[in-house]
């Protein structure tokens, strides 16, 4: 590596007297009528970055092509002066001072955080910072937080009515089943969190880096809506909890005195769904305040919010212990063993909308349902990894502090159940949804108070991070109809937290918190098999940048994970989960339809790789079956003249090549050369292939660029065609287009350059189809009328045959019939050569009518008199040439020489092939006049001719053709018979 490579990729650094050698590919410049360049306008040739002690280089303008001078390293002391590097031999400055690899100093590296290219990390890395923010451990950083998330409104006001609903042997099920689901998904985050940096976004970050942006983006927006909901659940958890705390407080209070059906002793006042309505927008809109005023404030005080969730869950196990003796209370047993047995099995009912048994209710409850009402309270494993940034060590932290509150909660879960089915009778358990209010010791008010708190907190993280997650997913520039919600670094997110808010206020209009609980459960389903899929992928690759620290992880556990969450999905609900992955879909196709292509490494890429050598492997280098046979052409874009500034090959080409693949399944590799020293050119090649890929994608043909340097066009195409492409994947067909002004411009090195490639082609065994009036070639939106001309003259194993046919499965071509021209040498073969090419036809499902020309014909006929003149006037350039080769044989005392080899010249032989090209060029102008496009077998060139004299064989054989075709096959069948 050189270093100017390490420190910039921009030839802007270079001055402008530098030399340059071969055919230049400028800088793109904007025209506003061309698309193609406004395409290939968008190119980032690569930023400097001048933070760096950098290492000049200088190219001398007069001074040969490898003399270079490079300054001693710019490594500069206190007081300016320069300092001798010991590993000046290398060329590189210290390890330490390369962006790379500062993180061994501890400084921080600016990571680009999308596929947008690195300006960011450029303009960071000129201005460096030092972050004085605290860093937080493992306890403070990550158990707090994710049991603050986990331990909410759930448990508090549904647990006990679970517990009452399915029984306590239910309640444990329901527990293990949502615990072991976010277990399992806690071990695969710790994989993929303890596998490098992390930056903001949270498990958007984590999917969209393992499984590519569309799917990062359509889950990571599914998961913000999951956060926004979660908002309003936690606003209704906490006014239902008030309500229920205050009942005067009710503007629209409800009574109920019948529980299915029988008179009950106590009435009991539910709040009603307006109350929940009117308080609940009014809580939103002071929470919102709050957060524009106060999220610095919120952060500070966030862990204070747990303290009060504590003292009350202290307080509830308190009271659990003195139910029924100190404090008695209708349907309060305490710890009794026949509430035990009568609270074991499960009692499932039909309830009203809130919850109190009622025969004509509207709701009837099972499992399933109950699955998704509880998911949410195990829920929050995602707020360490969300809070990264400030952690000491994310890759100790994250794995050890998520599963420490994972399996803390899940126990407090289990233990919860027991206890609470043997505190109070069934019907306790389904009327008093605060019982752990009526049971808390010394007073319900603490619950009350912790209730609200801890919802209240919640919400207001909701509110906090769910426009963070959006404002992440706009930062990263992949959907253009998210850039209202960007975000500078350090500003806050006010128009995604205003969208939130909508949101938010949106679901609290529903009211109901038993309705919002399983859509809050869908998305988080969502999110987290979306994270197990993610570590499943990487640990099955296993690609050598997958190396996590948390080692305690198998891609069956994470496969399992995910399972588990599409099985949970379901069972909550067929229908939320086919909205749910329908959303979704549609995210992803709309990203993959509209959003910005970018590269982050992701899972998939690694997977096609792999899938690719693998297929690679399983070809083999063996033939290909004809069964089995693609097109892989190899477009050679040279132009044989100029092209506009900004356009790196000719515009047809990639039509052309189109024409060449079925449904447009293959490949095509677009190849250019430049003339010059690789050492001086290199820069030039990798800008002028990054013109050449912009097209390709422009024309919409699937294919590669590459550009090759060498001296010559010859020295170039001969390397190509040697070492292009992998095993079977090489490509098979040359497709270059004639160079019809060669006589027109007095280009006269090209007859021996075309004549050289052809001969290339011939011993590197690769077909050869040469376009003649490419400029005329259709587009996609040009239908043609008419017939494809085949002159089949000598055996190409098919070859022609599949291009015409090939051709007709495009909509240009598709009202086009096929003819086939065979050339007899006797007029008694005629009959018996047309009807074994019909059966021929017939076997390989080729429909073409059969037309057989007999040679001896050709003297009979006319030939046009345009025809003639070519004809004479080849013949009187080809004398004059020859006389010159004599004379200059003659002056010099060596024999005839052409193209720098000896050539042997029979004039008779010359007159003959000049003879047969303009028979064959009188016929082609007979019967195909009219045709659309036309084939026609490709001559070799002859052995010992110069290429000069090839070169008016050609012209006269396209003479007035306007869209010709001349196919050279090559030793294998490209059809076959069989099935």
């Amino acid at each position: 590596m050189r270093n100017e490579e390490i420190e910039s990729s921009d030839d802007n650094d270079l001055p402008s007297s530098a030399p340059r050698v071969g055919r230049k590919y400028g800088p793109v410049v904007a025209h506003d009528n061309d698309p193609v360049v406004l395409e290939m306008s968008s190119f980032d040739h690569g930023s400097s970055s001048n933070s760096l002690n950098k290492v000049k280089t200088t190219f001398q303008p007069n001074a040969g092509a490898g003399a270079r001078e490079e300054s001693i390293p710019n490594d500069r002391g206190v007081n300016g002066e320069h300092k001798e590097s010991k590993l000046e031999l290398f060329g590189f400055d210290s390890l330490v001072n390369i962006l790379g690899l500062k993180s061994m100093t501890g400084e921080p590296i600016p990571v680009p955080t999308s596929p947008r290219g690195h300006e960011d990390s450029s303009i960071a890395a000129q201005h460096p910072t030092t972050s004085s923010v605290v860093k937080s451990g493992t306890l403070m950083g990550v158990f707090i937080p994710c049991l603050q998330n986990i331990l909410g409104i759930i448990y508090y006001i549904r647990f006990s009515w679970i517990v009452g609903m399915a029984g306590i042997g239910g309640s444990l099920a329901v527990v293990a089943l949502c615990g072991l689901c976010t277990f399992l998904t806690a071990v695969s985050l710790s994989a993929i969190a303890t596998n490098g940096a992390m930056k903001g976004g949270g498990p958007y970050y984590l999917i969209g880096r393992a499984l590519g942006p569309e799917v990062g983006v359509s889950i990571g927006l599914c998961f913000f809506l999951g956060n926004a909901v979660a908002g309003s659940m936690y606003v209704l958890g906490a006014v239902e909890t008030f309500l229920n705390a205050v009942p005067k407080a009710g503007l629209f209070r409800e009574t109920i005195t019948e529980v299915n059906g029988t008179a009950i002793a106590e009435p009991i006042t539910s709040p009603s769904l307006h109350d929940l309505q009117v308080y609940g927008i009014i809580v939103t809109i002071i929470l919102v305040f709050i957060v524009f005023g106060g999220v610095k404030m919120i952060n500070k005080v966030a862990p204070a919010f747990l303290i009060p969730v504590l003292f009350s869950l202290l307080c509830i196990f308190i009271g659990i212990f003195v139910a029924g003796k100190d404090r008695p209370a209708v349907g309060v047993t305490g710890l009794s063993l026949r509430s035990f047995k009568d609270n074991w099995s499960s009692d499932y009912q039909t309830t009203n909308n809130a919850g109190i048994p009622d025969p004509n209710g509207e709701i009837y409850w099972h499992f399933n349902a109950l699955v998704g009402i509880f998911f949410p309270a195990v829920t929050g494993i995602m707020a360490g990894s969300n809070r990264s940034a400030s952690l000491k060590d994310t890759q100790r932290s994250i794995p050890i502090g998520t599963l420490a509150a994972t399996l803390t909660t899940t126990a407090l879960y289990f233990i919860s159940a027991f206890l609470l089915g043997s505190v109070a009778t069934r019907e306790k358990l389904f009327t008093d949804r605060l019982l752990t209010a009526t049971i808390a010791w010394p007073s319900s008010a603490i619950i009350y108070i912790g209730i609200i708190l801890s919802t209240l907190g919640a919400a207001l993280q909701s509110l906090t991070g769910a426009p963070r997650l959006l404002a992440a997913i706009a930062n990263d520039d992949i959907l253009p109809v998210l850039n209202y919600f960007k975000v500078a670094d350090g500003s806050e997110p006010h128009i995604a937290t205003f969208f939130t808010a909508f949101l938010c206020i949106a679901c609290v209009l529903i009211g109901n918190l038993d309705l919002i609980s399983p859509t809050i459960t869908m998305f988080y389903l969502l999110c987290y098999a979306g994270v197990n899929l993610s570590c499943f992928l990487l640990d099955l690759l296993d690609a050598p940048s997958w190396r996590p620290r948390w080692k305690f992880h198998h891609w069956s556990l994470s496969l399992l994970g995910a399972s588990l969450c599409i099985v949970i999905m379901f069972l909550i609900s067929w229908s939320f989960t086919v909205v749910s992955l329908a959303l979704a879909s549609l995210i992803y196709y709309y990203v993959s339809i509209k959003g910005k292509a970018g590269d982050w490494g992701d899972g998939f890429k690694s997977a096609y790789f792999q899938l690719a050598l693998r297929s690679l492997r399983s070809l083999g280098a063996s033939n290909v079956h004809p069964k089995n046979w693609y097109p892989i052409p190899l477009i050679f874009c040279r132009p044989w003249g100029k092209l506009p500034e900004n356009v790196p090959c000719h515009p047809k080409l990639a039509d052309f090549a189109n024409c060449m693949k079925k449904k447009g399944r293959g490949m095509s590799i677009f190849v250019d050369i430049l003339d010059g020293d690789y050492h001086d050119c290199a820069e030039d090649a990798k800008i002028a292939c990054k013109n050449l890929a912009t097209y390709i994608e422009y024309k919409r043909c699937e294919g590669v660029a590459e550009i090759v340097v060498a001296p010559t066009m010859s020295d170039g195409f001969r390397g190509i065609v040697q070492t292009m492409g992998l095993g079977n994947l090489k490509p098979n067909i040359v497709v270059l287009r004639y160079p019809e002004i060669w006589r027109r411009e007095n280009l006269t090195e090209i007859p021996a350059t075309f004549v050289g490639i052809i001969n290339d082609c011939i011993v590197a065994n690769k077909a050869v189809v040469i376009v003649k009036g490419l400029d005329e070639w259709p587009n996609e939106y040009q239908r043609q009328y008419g017939t494809i001309d085949l002159y089949w003259i000598v055996r190409d194993g098919g070859l022609m045959l599949l291009l015409s046919q090939l051709l007709l499965t495009k909509e240009m071509f598709e009202s086009c019939k096929i003819q086939v021209f065979c050339i007899a040498e006797e007029d008694s073969d005629a009959e018996e050569l047309k009807a074994d090419v019909r059966k021929f036809l017939y076997d390989l499902r080729m429909q073409a009518e059969v037309i057989v020309i007999s040679m001896k014909s050709w003297d009979d006929k006319d030939t046009q008199d345009d025809s003639v003149e070519a004809f004479t006037a080849a013949q009187g350039r080809i004398k004059n040439y020859l006389s010159e080769m004599k004379e200059r044989g003659e002056r010099e005392g060596k024999p005839l020489m052409a193209d720098g080899k000896n050539v042997v010249v029979n004039e008779q032989q010359v007159d003959k092939f000049l003879y047969t090209t303009l028979k064959l060029n009188s016929t082609i102008m007979k019967y195909s006049r009219m045709a659309a496009v036309v084939l026609v077998s490709l001559p070799p060139p002859p052995v010992n001719h110069p290429s000069y004299f090839y070169m008016e064989y050609m012209d006269l054989l396209v003479e007035n053709i306007p869209r010709l075709l001349m196919v050279r096959g090559y030793r294998k069948d490209v059809v076959t018979l069989f099935t």
